[in-house]
């Protein structure tokens, strides 16, 4: 019993020794983050930086139905400059779609054009840029017959990765629910023919939910991929007037926690909009919502109103407040929070943090 005693003694400290040591690790790479590119490397020069002093309206009162002004924070500038033109005639010379296009990012222009640091990125959105769902917040094109896929997109766009030389790509797609598996071994191949030409650069899968289909989510979660990104966009009271009714708060938790149990080396990431007349407590139970399941990445970022015809803003939250939740993201475990106005799930400080703890990791393997 007394030699049980001892043994139980010394595997707690050992593992309390693992815990402190990769604590240690973690500080060092979110300190290399910190030395690296950051909010201020990723959006332009030109915004205002007396935030504190704007006397407009960020929120708007029950009942009230006008726009609010933007803020400045969030003016972008127009995306300009040869290397945005090249990026843009690469995509349509190979016929791919993007998210950053299609969900008119904000950001186009710092990521097309390599931003301060010269690296240029794009999310390329596969299996069409026409979703079989209608969430509110979404200005992508519906459809409830979309076209078919395209046999020849996975290799049309490994190429265009490897033309780029990138080390880090994110993909992601449109839902298409009239697809037997939801598009998923589509997504997985094109994994494989990025891997395949090579094999060091990170892939980001940001995917569907797939009805929370099991069979599908393993298909993507062993596919070779490196991150397993799929967002709940925003609070459980919010989300049947945000997203679409096939979509639900608890099944994306339950994707998010199957994709870590069919592969617990994946990283997973998700993404919370911010805006839509959530609360504090809401947003915090969210937050801790996702760290239950195993959640590594989280970023949060303002919504912005696409058209008319969507979502208005109900409030433009302050950067002051963007990093308290920063702030309260570390707190609760996780990874890495990106939390500002202008970040979106493809954050590329955000993917600055996670190249190094992938390639930290692979390197411990060897």
């Amino acid at each position: 019993m007394f030699r049980n005693s001892i043994k139980s003694c010394l595997i707690s400290r050992n593992q309390e020794f693992q815990r402190c040591k990769h604590t240690a690790k973690l500080e060092a790479i979110r300190e290399k983050l910190r030395e690296g590119p950051g909010l201020s490397d990723f959006i332009a020069d030109d915004r205002p930086k007396d935030w504190e002093e704007y006397e407009g309206k960020l929120k708007r009162e029950k009942g009230e139905q006008e726009r609010l002004r933007l803020p400045p924070w969030l003016k972008t500038s127009i995306p300009t400059g040869s290397k945005f033109n090249e990026v843009k005639e690469q995509l349509r010379s190979l016929k791919l779609s993007t998210v950053c296009e299609e969900a008119r990012c904000p950001n186009i222009g710092e990521c097309w054009s390599g931003g301060k640091q010269g690296m240029s990125t794009a999310t390329i959105m596969l299996m069409g840029d026409t979703c079989t769902r209608g969430c509110m917040f979404c200005s992508v094109k519906t459809s409830r017959a979309p076209p078919p896929l395209d046999a020849r997109e996975p290799r049309r766009t490994a190429a265009a990765v490897a033309q780029w030389g990138l080390g880090y790509i994110v993909l992601t797609s449109v839902d298409r629910d009239d697809l037997p598996d939801g598009g998923s071994a589509h997504f997985a191949e094109t994994v494989k023919e990025i891997k395949r030409q090579n094999n060091e650069i990170l892939v980001e899968c940001l995917v569907p939910d797939f009805r929370g289909n099991r069979d599908c989510i393993d298909t993507i979660a062993n596919c070779g991929l490196d991150v397993f990104a799929h967002n709940i966009e925003t609070v459980e009271r919010l989300t049947p007037f945000v997203r679409d009714r096939r979509a639900g708060y608890r099944q994306t938790l339950k994707v998010l926690e199957t994709a870590k149990e069919l592969n617990p080396d994946l990283v997973t990431k998700t993404s919370i909009m911010l805006g839509l007349g959530e609360t504090d407590e809401q947003v915090e139970q969210t937050m801790k919502d996702l760290r239950s399941v195993g959640v590594d990445c989280l970023t949060l970022g303002q919504y912005m109103q696409p058209t008319k015809r969507h979502l208005k803003v109900f409030e433009y939250v302050t950067p002051a407040k963007f990093q308290h939740w920063e702030r309260r993201g570390n707190e609760l475990g996780f990874l890495y929070t990106a939390s500002g106005p202008l970040v979106r799930s493809s954050y590329r400080a955000g993917e600055f943090f996670i190249s190094s703890l992938l390639k930290d990791r692979k390197a411990k393997s060897l």
